[in-house]
């Protein structure tokens, strides 16, 4: 079956509210009310979109990577998934990702030519993801090239925040054990903070955002130390 037919068989369904659409699949009636409200009510989806083509397009073939929790983390999910010479059939995996996200797991599972690697952990009902003890001991055992980690907030001064004290720690160790870390926040989080800080500043060396940042934004972030790429 081609995606283009799944996607219009899965939106047939949906319209005989049978399931309910979601980034990159669906999900039945009788467990669609679990999905956490982030994920049903994505804000900003096309600047998430954008964000996510730019940060594929930081992914070489054969790569190994790390991808928090989030809605952009899921959107780049998506994208890696929509590149034809990652995709292309192999006798090895063309990619190796790492998450502590159980649904974006899920979303590449299926797809051998992806190498997916799951922390472990405790879950967090409210984000999907992965934290504690058993989470850290997975991290702290092995290296990435590139670590993406979402926010829900970036200020020039106190550099990226996360709402969860137990996700900004992780996302801090993935991004520790990274060889470069990447911050993807959409505009409307620049300025912005949350109650706990993802680490040290010095851990990420860039930020990826969308055209709805102000000139004077990208010029604070760009002050800080942020190499800056605008999607």
């Amino acid at each position: 079956m081609s995606p283009a037919t799944a996607r219009r068989d899965l939106d047939a369904l949906a319209r005989q509210q049978l399931l309910t659409r979601t980034r990159g699949g669906a999900v039945a009636h009788s467990v669609a009310y679990d999905l956490p409200i982030r994920y049903k009510n994505q804000q900003n989806p096309d600047a998430k979109a954008a964000i996510a083509h730019a940060a594929s397009a930081l992914v070489p073939r054969g790569a190994v990577i790390g991808l928090c929790g989030g809605t952009t983390s899921t959107a780049i999910a998506d994208a890696l998934m929509s590149r034809a010479d990652i995709m292309e059939p192999a006798p090895d995996p063309s990619l190796t990702v790492v998450t502590n996200a159980i649904n974006i797991a899920m979303q590449l599972a299926m797809r051998p030519q992806i190498k997916t690697v799951v922390t472990g952990g405790v879950v967090h009902a409210r984000s999907y993801e992965l934290v504690g003890a058993y989470t850290d001991a997975v991290l702290g055992s092995i290296t990435l090239d590139l670590a993406f980690i979402g926010v829900n907030g970036i200020d020039p001064v106190v550099g990226p925040t996360s709402h969860d004290e137990r996700e900004a720690a992780v996302n801090a160790l993935m991004a520790a054990r990274a060889t470069q870390a990447v911050l993807v926040a959409d505009s409307s989080k620049i300025d912005k903070r949350a109650f706990a800080a993802i680490g040290p500043r010095r851990l990420f060396s860039t930020v990826i955002t969308d055209a709805g940042a102000t000139q004077e934004q990208l010029e604070r972030l760009s002050d800080a130390g942020y190499d800056v790429i605008v999607a």
